[in-house]
């Protein structure tokens, strides 16, 4: 299985690779955001580990050609860009995972296993007349099929997932935005407004006090 590291300070990509390297993990090493598509294309990895501060482009440009031209690639993002709203942007962009620096490598290593699991499994899912397709991050309704953003794509795959449980705000910013929870942000409920549009008003009941939770196409 192989692994591209895309980071352009020689020492920390050399620390990366020769620890993900003896974790029993093939590993390529990229240092700017061209030889990173190249990579992609040319190699196909089954994971992506970006740093976002390269010197020819943001990471965030790599990220979303990388969702373009490979959208069934993941990626978890290394940055010292830990603010709530790089996050955000990071993962509307189609990251995978978001670590800031410093972080520790066993978590790295507990991340990548995670993210290779979850693209390890079945990417069509249906449920109560809805059909997603994880990595094509479309969803397919009545015969007619859409497209879905990242998050959104991610938010659905969690409610088919756990169909007819009430799944928290809490629980939403935690599994899709991989957040702690603020009371006052409204991010869930935008996203839930924007899935029933996709799918039919009656699809996500609204739990009063509780929740969220998907009881299928109405």
């Amino acid at each position: 299985m192989r692994l591209l590291v895309v980071e352009d300070e020689e020492r920390i990509a050399s620390f990366l690779c020769k620890g993900i390297a003896a974790a029993g993990y093939e590993v390529e090493w990229a240092s700017t955001g061209s030889e990173a598509l190249a990579a992609v294309d040319k190699d196909r990895p089954e994971l992506v580990i970006l740093d976002l501060g390269l010197p020819d482009m943001d990471g965030y440009e790599v990220l979303e050609r990388l969702g373009a031209s490979q959208p069934s690639c993941p990626a978890i993002v290394l940055t010292a860009r830990g603010d709530v709203p790089d996050r955000l942007r990071g993962l509307d962009l189609g990251a995978d995972d978001y670590l800031s620096k410093p972080f520790s490598f066993s978590e790295l290593l507990a991340r990548i296993r995670a993210v290779l699991r979850r693209v390890g499994e079945r990417s069509v899912i249906e449920r109560s007349g809805v059909r997603l397709d994880v990595r094509a991050q479309t969803v397919s309704v009545g015969g007619r099929t859409r497209p879905l953003s990242p998050r959104e794509a991610r938010l659905l795959e969690v409610f088919l997932r756990r169909p007819g449980e009430v799944l928290s705000r809490r629980d939403l910013l935690s599994t899709v935005w991989r957040l702690d929870f603020d009371p006052h942000s409204n991010l869930v409920d935008v996203y839930v407004k924007g899935l029933r549009r996709k799918l039919s008003e009656g699809s996500i009941e609204t739990v009063r006090g509780a929740g969220y939770r998907f009881v299928g196409f109405r």
